[in-house]
């Protein structure tokens, strides 16, 4: 009996997921919910661990809002509000008043500043590691692009995001729009290591 192209494909299809589908299941590992945003109020979209602190940085990225909270986590964790007022918008200044644009990600340094892609003011901000917000890249233009050279006149694609690489004292610009990967030299100061992290003012 000849087999119609759509028995064939369809025959295809099947050999090939029995080969190529097997799952391999490692067992010991185990899920747990340590921040549950309906109880706590904020949409977590990126995590990071502060150097030489207990304290973890919560990117709320639909509420263009950073918190802090301990490590370990719990449902029952005290959630602080660290930079970011709450409302999207462009603002430099002290962290509790600064304002942000649904950035799409940040990165960390030794010293504890943390480095915003904050996407939709086409910018790369700097919260400090004293809690001031600064614009490092970017902002000037305030238009989608690809322009390189003095951080400031730089322009970036509507979707980009950051990488802290402490070897080379640099942050890697991973513009997905653009399909390119950017680099901005950081000064040497940010690139020091430091025993502890002064960033403990929070704001409620």
């Amino acid at each position: 009996m000849a087999w119609s192209f759509s028995s064939l494909f369809l025959f295809s299809l099947l050999v090939f997921n029995l080969v190529e589908g097997k799952q391999v299941l490692e067992d010991g590992y185990e899920v747990t919910t340590v921040v549950d945003g309906h109880k706590s109020g904020l949409n977590p979209h990126t995590v990071h661990a502060l150097p030489g602190s207990s304290n973890m940085i919560v990117l709320d990225s639909s509420g263009s809002t950073f918190y802090t909270t301990s490590f370990p986590m719990s449902v029952d964790s005290v959630i602080n509000r660290f930079a970011g007022d709450g409302k999207p918008g462009y603002l430099d200044g002290k962290a509790g008043n600064s304002r942000f644009s649904k950035p799409r990600g940040f990165a960390v340094d030794a010293k504890g500043n943390v480095y915003v892609a904050d996407k939709n003011n086409k910018a790369i901000r700097k919260i400090s590691s004293s809690g001031y917000v600064t614009t490092i890249a970017g902002g000037i233009s305030n238009e989608f692009g690809h322009r390189d050279g003095p951080a400031q006149n730089a322009t970036f694609s509507t979707d980009f995001d950051i990488s802290f690489v402490p070897q080379r004292c640099c942050l890697l610009v991973s513009d997905h729009g653009n399909e390119m990967i950017r680099q901005i030299n950081l000064k040497e100061e940010d690139c020091l290591e430091s025993s502890h992290s002064s960033m403990f003012v929070y704001f409620q």
